[in-house]
């Protein structure tokens, strides 16, 4: 049985906002990261195998040189440099197609394994990186919201935080879409270098501390010996989950993550989510976009595709569910440099073998602009909505996302 946590939620939060619920761990580039291994390894919080993964484009993805509006005059009026023609892009139907690098999105749609949402965005948008992706992350934007959006679904699925790892962050830092109160996420980059960061003269504390259990009658002193004990475990299992993986899918030519997402999975860790974003802004493309933002498709297809696929092979099709987003598009012009300013709208991907495949949302004119921006026709939310109700069947998710969003119709138990 799930042994309830001695720390009040106040105290633990109060913990865990002051750092300690941390280890300090050395990532792939000798940046510190923070995992931690739950303290109830035993107890699970939901019945069902379902997983969800979100992978972050950041820099801002241009929409309209993604999903492309070839039937749209409009879209070439604007464009008449990176206009991508007819006969070099890979239709879908009769009015959008995709980039000629992006097959394997290609083949996950015409199989039906993609929910593509047009028009993605918000109210009073920011056009700052930041700012924006800070409000994705969140699920509240203009708020200043403390805990993000994925943090608080945990929290909401299981608020005694029993759940081993609910949150993996594939990253050389945590980001602030897993941050929550009840769960301290595992946060790694390279499985390889996954190792607590300390000196040999602190090794012999550091192991005392690791077996020194829960006994203690300090409720604050067990849970910061708790944490240090997990952090020892946690480096061991990801490690032994990476070395024994192994798969005949090709992830691409810059895997950027979702490879070890894939070997997690195989080992069957209880995570019920996984967070995995393409890092370094790479498609800020304000300069010569076009055969940059080509290539940056090629590479983030084949390796989602190559995800999908392996999670077929693996059994694990119908469990897993990734939902892919950049903080905003770009602005429907071109710019002067061959390449695309920040903007606004632009679509969002739900993939998976459980989804009902097609297109969802408005899609937004090309000429009734607000100030040369696409006017947004989907609220992000509607898609976290759909993925808390939907998928991850939780019913709380107006007090999630603190507002009432009507899901999508992606999946059967979606209204």
């Amino acid at each position: 049985m799930a042994k309830k946590p001695k720390l009040s939620g106040a105290d633990r939060k109060g913990l865990l906002q002051s750092g300690f619920g941390s280890m300090v761990l050395e990532g792939a580039s000798g940046i510190t990261t923070s995992p931690v291994w739950s303290k109830v390894a035993d107890a699970q919080a939901g019945a069902n195998e379902r997983i969800l993964v979100i992978v972050e484009l950041s820099g801002g993805n241009d929409g309209l040189n993604t999903v492309i509006p070839y039937a749209d005059d409009a879209y070439y009026n604007a464009r008449p440099h990176l206009g991508i023609r007819k006969d070099k892009l890979l239709r879908i139907d009769d009015h959008f197609g995709f980039q000629r690098t992006m097959a394997g999105f290609e083949r996950l749609y015409k199989d039906g394994k993609m929910g593509l949402v047009h028009g993605v965005g918000y109210d009073q948008p920011s056009f700052s990186h930041f700012s924006s992706m800070a409000f994705w992350q969140t699920g509240a934007p203009n708020s200043g919201e403390a805990y993000g959006w994925l943090g608080r679904m945990a929290d909401a699925i299981d608020p005694l935080g029993h759940t081993t790892n609910f949150l993996v962050n594939i990253d050389d830092h945590q980001s602030l879409a897993v941050r929550s109160m009840n769960h301290v996420p595992l946060v790694f980059d390279n499985p390889d270098n996954f190792t607590r960061h300390i000196y040999h003269d602190e090794m012999a504390a550091m192991s005392a501390i690791d077996l020194r259990g829960n006994g203690s009658a300090n409720a604050a002193e067990n849970f910061l010996f708790d944490i240090a004990a997990s952090a020892n475990t946690s480096e061991q299992l990801v490690r032994d989950a990476w070395n024994a993986y192994e798969s005949p899918i090709d992830y691409g030519l810059v895997p950027f993550g979702l490879e070890r997402v894939a070997a997690l999975i195989a080992a069957d860790f209880p995570t019920k989510v996984y967070y995995v974003p393409y890092r370094n802004n790479a498609f800020d493309t304000h300069v010569y976009q076009g055969d940059l933002h080509a290539r940056l498709w090629s590479y983030t297809s084949d390796h989602i595709a190559a995800f999908v696929e392996d999670m077929e092979r693996i059994g694990r099709g119908d469990d897993v569910v990734v939902m892919v987003f950049s903080e905003f598009g770009r602005r429907v012009a071109e710019n002067t440099s061959l390449g695309t300013d920040h903007g606004t709208a632009g679509p969002a991907f739900v993939i998976g073998k459980s989804v009902n495949g097609g297109q969802y949302g408005g899609v937004p004119s090309l000429t009734d602009l607000d100030d040369g921006n696409l006017r947004f026709t989907t609220d992000y939310r509607r898609i976290y909505s759909t993925l808390i109700q939907g998928w991850m069947g939780n019913t709380k998710a107006s007090s999630i996302l603190k507002d009432d969003f009507s899901p999508l119709p992606m999946f059967a138990s979606a209204s």
